[in-house]
């Protein structure tokens, strides 16, 4: 069965070529490269990972993610983050497209307007449709529901990956929260990541705790319509479970047919950016 990663956080070891943040938040020492990355995933039985710009590390000078992509694209298909409110993000999008290949922007709202319905996140998505790249959306609170669904709504033509699924937890907000990821299933070009149960769980494997809404949501937004992404590093982005224990949740564990297993785990994503890769 073909397995694609569709979100992986990658840092380069190489801090003098690739310099980083002030107060970066860090993986543990000899974790979190592009090779580290690709040791971890083909053991799992991985043959192609989405890698993430890495903005609590490297903000958005997004270098190492571009000369990755560039490097490994039989195997990597790159996704930029940028800033909305730089004037300057639009051409920087256009030029990691052309040049390095990068296929998808991660998309936040803009820090100084609080919203997604902003010129600078418009031109963004401008430059988005021109490339024909996807757009994933970082929408992570439930303030940024109508912005988003508007901007959405204003761009039909784009398609669109759902980052955690408003990074969904057990608690009080999760009905709330919930039931918007479930309200968006409106817009067919969305695509749910349902890797939340490995970012949000409380328990240790299988996170039972966050099963059920995980169910939901791919009943309501169909197989065809949901991808699996381990959120490497797992040291650190999701600490309850190893990177092999979140893949399993989705292969073996949920009460999935396997047609839907693997579509959630392998085909939507070769499909939308890995199109040249083989079934397996």
């Amino acid at each position: 069965m073909l397995i694609i990663d569709c979100h992986a956080h990658i840092y380069s070891f190489d801090e003098k070529k690739y310099p980083v943040r002030p107060n970066p938040f860090r993986p543990p020492q000899g974790v979190g490269s592009v090779e580290h990355l690709h040791h971890v995933s083909q053991a799992a039985g991985v043959s192609a990972v989405r890698a993430i710009q890495t903005v609590t590390f490297y903000g958005y000078d997004n270098s190492y993610l571009a000369d990755s992509t560039k490097a490994h694209r039989d195997w990597v298909c790159g996704v930029c983050t940028l800033d909305p409110d730089d004037p300057g993000s639009a051409g920087t999008l256009r030029r990691l497209v052309r040049a390095y290949g990068v296929k998808s922007l991660r998309s936040i709202p803009s820090a100084k307007a609080k919203t997604f319905d902003d010129p600078g996140v418009r031109a963004l998505w401008k430059v988005a449709v021109d490339e024909g790249i996807t757009v994933d959306i970082f929408l992570m609170q439930y303030a940024m529901v109508e912005s988003a669904s508007k901007m959405m709504a204003d761009f039909p033509q784009l398609t669109f990956g759902f980052c955690h699924c408003m990074d969904l937890k057990p608690g009080p907000n999760l009905a709330r929260d919930l039931k918007a990821v479930l309200d968006l299933a409106k817009f067919k070009n969305l695509y749910a990541k349902v890797d939340f149960i490995g970012t949000g769980t409380q328990q240790a494997f299988p996170c039972q705790d966050l099963h059920d809404p995980a169910m939901q949501i791919i009943r309501a937004y169909g197989a065809e319509r949901c991808v699996w992404a381990s959120c490497y590093p797992n040291e650190i982005w999701t600490p309850k479970i190893t990177y092999e224990q979140h893949l399993r949740i989705f292969s073996e564990v949920l009460p999935l047919k396997d047609a839907e297993r693997k579509l959630i785990l392998g085909e939507n994503a070769r499909k939308l950016w890995f199109r040249g890769m083989a079934h397996l």
